[in-house]
């Protein structure tokens, strides 16, 4: 067994600047998805690890905050470099870890998290206070950072979020606790050693592992000032009551049934290949899917002919083999609930255009059609590559159904008339939205829900706001007036 693991870190958790190990803690087996084949032996964080985690990074921030801004945006910097320059080697690893193409992590995991990395290395000297005149006395505002974060990271896009939650946080003078999902631990533990490498401070970032147990240890601790969630509406629901009971900020980036609506004056190459990426790119495993597809019933036909043309043509096989286009799904587990809703769709009376059961942990590409807004599929997050086309007729109908959710993280609309999109966008109840493109995240964009979608932003200028807060100082210049 021990040579089957090919990709075994140092130690299961990284605090306090080193390696941590306690195999006290209930081991976490790590699989290679393709194989289901050991690749990684850990263990789950125990009590002391957790305090050894919160107690380093409650010592380190003071010290990291004091530093010039400009100098926390260097380290950041320099660590996006060191992604960059390993590329490959953080790709193949993060494929391991997920089952994801290879030809994908090397585009969109590692590289995305540069990105956010660079980003708010450049924004860090730029967040400023303002000044407030008052007639013969001032006031003005400092922005200054929470304290100490807990990140807690999804499954699907492991490396990628983990330097989304610490780029703003870290930037702003916060230091971070992250747990990554017990199913793709391995990227944020690299993460930290770069981190380390780039001149970080040891305690400013730390790792730790485990199931929901640790994540609620670490959300109700009252050294943690700030809580960012990547996962679940149901866990959104559980971490955002427990944080609240300490009164602390969260970030709850949470799940979506986002629609993708389909005008009959698209250009139906571009609707179609967005609406593939919106449903098949990482095997549908992505939170902002557009999964119910609302096409105009004089395109309806066309799109599923050519949807079926060219989705046939997706390769799918060993992750790691460069020509492969379409993985597993993460767990065996989470294969079973799709194809859950894969027969519960058919027993409801939905369509089955392509795709099916398919075989292991592999699922293929799949779409129904005659998929009604009442139906199993066209309300439930399925996380797979399952998608629902529905019918429509009307804006103002399509406006009213696409909004008929309790979900609201995302939407698209696809026309060429684009006073309509952005009439459209504008009625949509969803926090990021698409016109002519779709899942395109980049840095540069807040990205987040409303609804039961979540609370807060990623990325941007906006994510600052939701890891610092504003001191107001008034400044007296005359001398004090009292009735006493």
């Amino acid at each position: 067994m021990t040579q089957d693991l090919i990709a075994q870190p140092q130690a299961s958790h990284f605090v306090a600047g080193r390696p941590l190990e306690d195999t006290s803690g209930t081991p976490l087996r790590v699989e290679y998805p393709h194989t289901g084949a050991p690749i990684a032996q850990l263990h789950e964080a125990t009590p002391q690890v957790i305090d050894a985690a919160l107690t380093a990074a409650r010592e380190a921030q003071p010290e990291w905050a004091a530093l010039r801004p400009v100098d926390r945006g260097r380290i950041l910097a320099h660590a996006a470099r060191i992604i960059r320059d390993r590329g490959e080697e953080l790709a193949r690893l993060e494929t391991l870890d997920t089952g994801k193409p290879i030809q994908e992590t090397r585009e969109a995991d590692w590289p995305s998290g540069a990105d956010s990395l660079e980003y708010f290395a450049g924004l860090a000297p730029t967040v400023t206070g303002e000044t407030i005149p008052l007639g013969a006395d001032m006031a003005y505002t400092r922005r200054e950072p929470l304290g100490v974060c807990v990140g807690i990271g999804a499954w699907n896009y492991p490396s990628q979020i983990a330097c989304w939650k610490a780029a703003p946080a870290l930037a702003m003078g916060n230091a971070m606790v992250f747990k990554p999902s017990e199913l793709t631990p391995l990227g944020a533990l690299r993460l930290a050693e770069i981190f380390l490498e780039a001149g970080m401070p040891p305690g400013v970032f730390n790792v730790v592992q485990g199931r929901g147990a640790v994540g609620a240890a670490l959300v109700t601790d009252p050294r943690v000032d700030k809580v960012s969630l990547t996962g679940s509406v149901p866990t959104g629901r559980r971490v955002y009551t427990a944080a609240a009971e300490g009164m602390r900020h969260v970030t709850m980036e949470l799940g979506g049934k986002s629609p993708l609506i389909v005008f009959d004056d698209a250009t139906l190459e571009d609707a179609v290949g967005a609406a593939m990426l919106g449903n098949f790119y990482s095997s549908g495993q992505i939170c902002s899917n557009g999964t119910r597809v609302f096409v105009q019933r004089g395109l309806k036909d066309a799109f599923l002919a050519r949807l079926a043309e060219r989705a046939a043509t997706i390769r799918a096989g060993d992750p790691l083999d460069p020509e492969t286009q379409f993985g597993p799904l993460i767990s065996a587990a989470q294969t079973d609930k799709v194809r859950a809703y894969i027969a519960g769709a058919s027993a409801e009376g939905a369509r089955l255009v392509f795709g099916g059961m398919g075989e292991g942990r592999f699922v293929p590409p799949t779409a129904f059609a005659e998929v009604t807004d009442t139906m199993t599929l066209a309300r439930e997050e399925v996380f797979g590559p399952v998608m629902a086309v529905l019918d429509f007729d009307t804006e103002d109908e399509v406006i009213a159904r696409a909004n008929a959710t309790q979900f609201g993280l995302a939407a698209g609309v696809f026309t060429r008339d684009l006073a309509r999109a952005h009439r459209v966008v504008a009625q949509l109840q969803a926090g990021t939205t698409w016109i002519n493109a779709y899942n395109l995240t980049p840095v540069e964009m807040p990205f987040g829900g409303v609804k039961a979608s979540g609370l807060g932003r990623e990325n941007s200028r906006a994510a600052i706001e939701f890891y610092s807060q504003v001191k107001s100082v008034y400044l007296g210049l005359s001398p004090v007036e009292s009735p006493y």
